[in-house]
């Protein structure tokens, strides 16, 4: 199985030392910023951040483990700060309302034994909600939680058990029918083990095209998430939610201090749509256009990882509201990504991720 991609700060996917190293340009103005102590003053809608969590206290997998006394430091955090865990009972509305309240969102891939074993205790404890999201053929395997399990943890009220395909293999470079047809298998097994398939799904390793979209939606998901970093709130496309992916470096303590004071950043529309590039399209013409009313929005900074280096990126405005990000050299190995971020008048930080698949055809 391949593993989750990490895009909350800019990094290659290979957790090699090189990469770990890149922490962003970007991220540390950001941090700089975020504990200058800033008071937030009329912040409209915090939107509801969305961390993604794997493995738990198995340190020989840093690129997707926290540790346990990290973890307790985050959900300490949370709380301190009075940051309200959503339950995914009440998704919808909670992205649609009382959003002068700090909200957050616990989500945790692929169903490591691990996560029973560790995190679970607490959370039940202390009734947090979460969605777990699981691939059905990995379920009962080597180091992956059973449907007894997955069953126990369904009956509380405050957890929701979401869809991750059924092989958690690199669908989306495959043939519509064969994606169908994993997801497919996914939903019979759910409704055979659960009694029901979930609202919620999952991109295997956060990854997604318009035509595996679509598939998503005609088979009656209500809300997909990626990895791409961000906040999630109601302008978002509900089947492109963005999540923050945490892991031993990404949840080091100072920077997820950081990461809680992160809003929403509206826009309209991310062009190109089409997130799956075929090489003729790398590097793609890249243009946002935000929502009107965003403060200072001309002093945003973008990074990108083009020809495989982060640097800042040359942005330009065509009019009051649409960005143009130029990308001069295409984007290596298997995806490209951007972030951009804009300090608010609160001292918080809108933040913006956009992920490209790249393909080698």
């Amino acid at each position: 199985m391949r593993k989750p991609i990490l895009s909350f700060l800019p990094m290659q996917f290979k957790i090699i030392k090189s990469s770990i190293i890149s922490l962003s340009i970007a991220f540390l103005t950001f941090q700089s910023y975020l504990f200058s102590n800033t008071p937030a003053q009329n912040i409209e809608d915090y939107g509801v951040i969305s961390l993604m969590y794997h493995r738990f206290e198995e340190n020989k997998y840093p690129s997707t483990n926290i540790r346990m006394n990290d973890f307790l430091e985050h959900i300490k955090i949370i709380e301190e700060n009075n940051i309200n865990f959503i339950n995914p009972k009440n998704f919808e509305n909670e992205i649609k309302n009382n959003k002068t309240q700090r909200k957050i969102l616990l989500t945790i891939d692929d169903g490591f034994s691990s996560f029973y074993e560790n995190a679970w205790p607490i959370l039940k404890k202390k009734k947090i909600p979460f969605i777990l999201f699981v691939s059905t053929r990995e379920v009962g395997a080597f180091n992956y939680m059973t449907w007894d399990q997955i069953r126990e943890i369904s009956e509380e009220n405050f957890v929701e058990i979401g869809n991750h395909s059924h092989t958690h293999e690199y669908l989306v470079e495959e043939k519509s029918e064969l994606i169908k047809n994993d997801i497919e298998k996914s939903i019979s097994i759910f409704k055979k083990e659960l009694g029901k398939n979930s609202d919620f799904f999952s991109y295997p390793f956060g990854e997604y095209s318009i035509e595996f979209k679509n598939i998503i939606k005609s088979l009656n998901f209500k809300y997909a998430f990626g990895q791409h970093s961000g906040v999630m709130d109601e302008t978002k496309d509900f089947y492109e939610f963005p999540r923050f992916p945490i892991n031993e470096k990404y949840g080091e303590i100072k920077r997820f201090k950081s990461l809680m004071k992160t809003l929403p950043f509206k826009y309209k529309n991310v062009l190109p749509e089409e997130k799956y590039l075929l090489q003729s399209q790398n590097p793609p013409d890249v243009k946002i256009e935000f929502y009107e009313g965003i403060k200072d929005l001309k002093s945003l900074n973008c990074f990108s990882n083009e020809a495989d280096k982060w640097r800042q990126s040359e942005i330009n405005f065509l009019d009051e509201t649409t960005l143009k990000i130029n990308i001069k050299e295409k984007f290596v190995g298997e995806r490209g990504r951007i972030n951009c971020s804009l300090r608010d008048p609160s001292g918080y930080w809108r933040w913006l991720g956009i992920q490209f698949v790249v393909s080698d055809k």
